[in-house]
């Protein structure tokens, strides 16, 4: 349950995979349907066999919370991870030719916090339109925590044709609460994801971290102690460009993950007001960073 899960399945893909073409035209290898799990319970699960960059993350995630889904917003933080899917070339080909650039159509937090309503592009106010899943949720939780209905999904199909990509992950995520112990007074919350395409080297990882720091969030906000992660894959793959830097990356050991501290006062702020600064990892010790090309 600690970084072995992601290398052994890394391992997996790299040495039993096939060679499929794809969407992007650059080619992977790739098995379906593999699980990993992770215990969250006093670590939160960033990789050390290379160095993820935290506060992308964090930031990534905090625009999902908000249900934003112009990518500009985090360009002018740092984070250039959706610049490729959102150029006007990318768009007019996917026949988004009236969004502006940036614009990523109504995707992962849309769907958590707008789910069902029209899509009228980046600069529209939504607030208060469609079906709030993320509120519902943290609802549920608080009420009924046993509850086998506690679900969140990216997943819109009406939805993909106006997106510049069909969401690859949080096709569902699961929430599960486990009893107090005696030496543990507090309710658990887990959190089991499925994704239906994987990027192994790039993807992942950031979906792994983001979805720990997630689970630790709505815990917090339901006064509940983070316990596990569970992500489930469907085309779990290795794009051809990256099996150089797999094969660097599972020469080295992992180090124990690092502790996640949070501001106790995110259990009250709202999602808007949530930053970066909430959050600061502990022990975070970790190789040199791998770098590979993000298949567009």
């Amino acid at each position: 349950m600690d970084e072995h899960a992601y290398l052994e399945t890394l391992r997996d893909v790299l040495e039993n995979g096939s060679v499929r073409p794809d969407r992007t035209g650059v080619g992977t290898v790739s098995l379906f349907a593999r699980q990993m799990r992770f215990d969250i319970s006093s670590s939160v699960p960033i990789l050390t066999t290379k160095r993820m960059p935290f506060k992308m993350i964090i930031r990534e995630l905090l625009w999902f919370l908000r249900g934003e889904t112009d990518s500009k917003v985090l360009e002018r933080q740092g984070v250039s991870i959706w610049q490729g899917n959102t150029t006007r070339e990318f768009l007019d080909a996917r026949g988004l030719s009236t969004y502006t650039e940036g614009d990523i159509g109504p995707m992962y937090g849309y769907q958590w916090r707008h789910y069902g309503c029209p899509y009228e592009g980046c600069d529209a106010d939504y607030t208060g339109k469609g079906f709030d899943q993320l509120t519902r949720l943290i609802d549920g939780l608080k009420t009924d925590p046993f509850s086998r209905r506690h679900m969140l999904t990216t997943y819109n199909p009406e939805a993909v044709d106006a997106s510049v990509l069909a969401p690859c992950h949080g096709i569902v995520a699961q929430f599960y609460v486990n009893q107090s112990t005696a030496s543990n007074p507090k309710l658990r919350l887990s959190c089991h994801v499925y994704n239906r395409s994987q990027d192994m080297f790039l993807g992942v990882p950031f979906n792994i971290a983001s979805y720990a720091v997630m689970t630790y969030i709505i815990a917090k906000k339901c006064d509940m102690d983070p316990y596990e992660l569970i992500v489930s894959t469907g085309d779990t793959h290795i794009y051809s460009t990256h099996i150089e830097q797999v094969k660097e990356q599972l020469k080295r050991h992992p180090f124990a993950f690092p502790k996640l501290s949070i501001n106790e006062n995110v259990a009250t702020k709202s999602f808007k007001e949530l930053d970066v600064s909430d959050f600061e990892l502990i022990g975070y010790q970790h190789h040199t960073a791998l770098s590979a090309p993000m298949a567009v």
